[in-house]
């Protein structure tokens, strides 16, 4: 049974406020628990992030969990609150609960990555291992406004009229190494979530640097880092191998930002071999 994005589920976390997610059953003997959580771009949603990586962790043995998290996709985009990392935690710890999921592996992309640690750090008994890809979180906010690509990103305000889709599908190549990457279909997915969003999610995120805390991050973790990212610079590899548990790193030349989506074949293999030990 393939994955299915349209089986939309929303949990409200409070009145007013809900996250839309999809919960897919493992198609062979369960193995345990996959969220993925994706990053911070324009028009981003979990399933436009993960698409290419459910059905293989479904056959792999792990039900998977894909939402939105807050600002995004078809969760609720409010705009009396600054969007803090921990604002993004505990939407997702909600989510956990409400789910029924007592322990899981986190699958987290850039701000998903962050949100990743957040929550490893607040509840590490939830966190049975981290597959990070790029994360966020461990930079200063001025070294991540001067990477090329949130300098491209930040550069129209989501919403406004100056945010064509000509300017999505070019900002869209900038998350990639190869733009054949980023076609009609993708542009299309991302410009109908766009539509939907506004400037304030970014306009007040407050992603803390959390590098002086990683040496106490006690899970086995494997983290993917394209070495043409021109989001989050691949130095923070180095970051990540600082951590207290086992820490396994793949570099992967003539890639941009989003590994599990331009080379997902390489990216579900490795991370249900991982799994697997």
């Amino acid at each position: 049974m393939p994955a299915n994005p349209e089986a939309s589920q929303f949990h409200e976390v409070s009145p007013g406020r809900t996250i839309h997610y999809t919960d897919h059953p493992a198609t062979s003997a369960e193995r345990g628990i996959a969220v993925f959580i994706h990053g911070s771009g324009p028009g981003a949603s979990g399933w436009s992030n993960f698409k290419h990586n459910v059905s293989a962790f479904q056959e792999g043995g792990y039900r998977c969990i894909v939402f939105d998290q807050w600002g995004y996709g078809k969760t609720s985009k409010p705009q009396d609150v600054d969007h803090t990392l921990d604002f993004f935690v505990d939407g997702l710890v909600s989510l956990l609960d409400h789910a029924g999921v007592d322990k899981a592996t986190l699958v987290g992309n850039s701000l998903g990555g962050a949100v990743a640690l957040g929550l490893t750090l607040l509840q590490p008994e939830r966190i049975e291992k981290l597959i990070l890809m790029a994360p966020g979180g461990i930079e200063s906010r001025e070294d991540y406004f001067s990477m090329p690509g949130i300098q491209a990103m930040v550069k129209y305000p989501m919403g406004s009229p100056e945010f064509t889709k000509p300017v999505l599908a070019e900002l869209l190549t900038q998350l990639v190494y190869d733009p054949k990457n980023v076609d009609p279909e993708l542009v299309d997915e991302r410009w109908a979530t766009l539509e939907t969003q506004n400037a304030h999610v970014l306009a007040t995120m407050q992603i803390p640097d959390l590098t002086e805390r990683l040496p106490q991050i006690d899970i086995t973790t494997l983290v993917f880092w394209g070495t043409e990212d021109r989001f989050c610079p691949a130095s923070g590899t180095w970051k990540v191998l600082g951590m207290k548990g086992t820490v396994q790193a793949e570099l992967v030349n003539h890639c941009g930002h989003w590994v599990m989506s331009e080379y997902p074949d390489l990216f579900n293999e490795r991370c249900l071999s991982f799994l697997a030990n």
